[in-house]
């Protein structure tokens, strides 16, 4: 796994261990069992952004500072310039790069998307996490699944749904999608 996986996962043993939470309640409000959580902090395993999402809901965390390891600090606005916003790559499929980091008590977090294609054999990685989320294709094709249903999206689509739901997606055409999302 590379170095940036390795450091979300030194930020989520860390904010168990100022919050005195033990590796069963993280494991809880993750639903999943201990082991599989204690895994996620060996920072050996990719660490989905809805995981890091729930976790940050439920203790009053910034997403972004579980991502990227800075606290927000601006309260009034925050510009992120071309190509600028803090990133990072969960795996080489995904990258995530943040376009309000720095803006504090954010009540959505805005990202520019970028993922790589797979091979046709490799199934769409499905997640869920609590509220909304907005995603709109700067550039690429792409196959999101929601709830069981294919939908494909192409440069200038958009789409808001629940993202309770399972939901998932994948670059068509050999080529990588851009997209826009909004975690609300």
């Amino acid at each position: 796994m590379n170095e940036q996986i390795k450091q979300i996962a030194e930020r989520l043993a860390g904010l168990r261990d100022v919050l005195d939470i033990t590796p069963d309640e993280m494991a809880n409000v993750c639903n999943m069992c201990t082991d599989d959580y204690l895994r996620l902090e060996t920072g050996n395993v990719d660490i989905s952004v809805s995981l890091l999402h729930k976790i940050s809901m439920t203790y009053g965390i910034e997403l972004t500072t579980l991502m990227f390891g800075d606290d927000p600090k601006m309260n009034a606005y925050f510009v992120t310039r071309n190509g600028k916003g803090v990133a990072v790559e969960r795996t080489k499929a995904y990258k995530y790069q943040s376009l309000a980091a720095g803006f504090s008590k954010r009540k959505a977090d805005p990202f520019m998307v970028t993922v790589s294609p797979k091979p046709d054999d490799v199934p769409v990685y499905l997640n869920v996490h609590a509220g909304q989320e907005y995603n709109y294709v700067i550039s690429g094709r792409l196959l999101l699944q929601i709830n069981g249903k294919d939908l494909i999206l192409e440069a200038g689509d958009s789409i808001y749904f629940n993202s309770e739901l399972p939901h998932g997606m994948k670059a068509l055409d050999g080529k990588d999608v851009c997209f826009l999302a909004v975690i609300i």
